[in-house]
């Protein structure tokens, strides 16, 4: 008997997928833009899985995950928040 009920892989796969058409509506300049925002989305869902019960939280919780660490490797952001 298979699923009846998506996975939250699968719901933030299809929310990246949503993002992705939407990333493609935006004007040419802001595509790009979109387009890194729907890969960021992706790049913790396995992880973001375990911790997360809706597909949406998950694709922000690694949207967020990703800009954070991006901010710190720039020199920006660092000790802004004390865990």
């Amino acid at each position: 008997m298979g699923r009846s009920f998506a996975s939250i892989r699968q719901g933030v796969k299809s929310t990246a997928d949503r993002w992705a058409r939407s990333a493609r509506a935006l004007r040419k300049e802001d595509q790009p833009y979109g387009e890194r925002l729907v890969a960021l989305a992706t790049m913790h869902a396995s992880e973001a899985f375990y911790g997360c019960d809706d597909p949406l939280e998950a694709a922000v919780f690694s949207v967020l995950v990703e800009l954070i660490k991006r901010q710190e490797q720039d020199g920006r952001g660092k000790n802004d928040v004390d865990p």
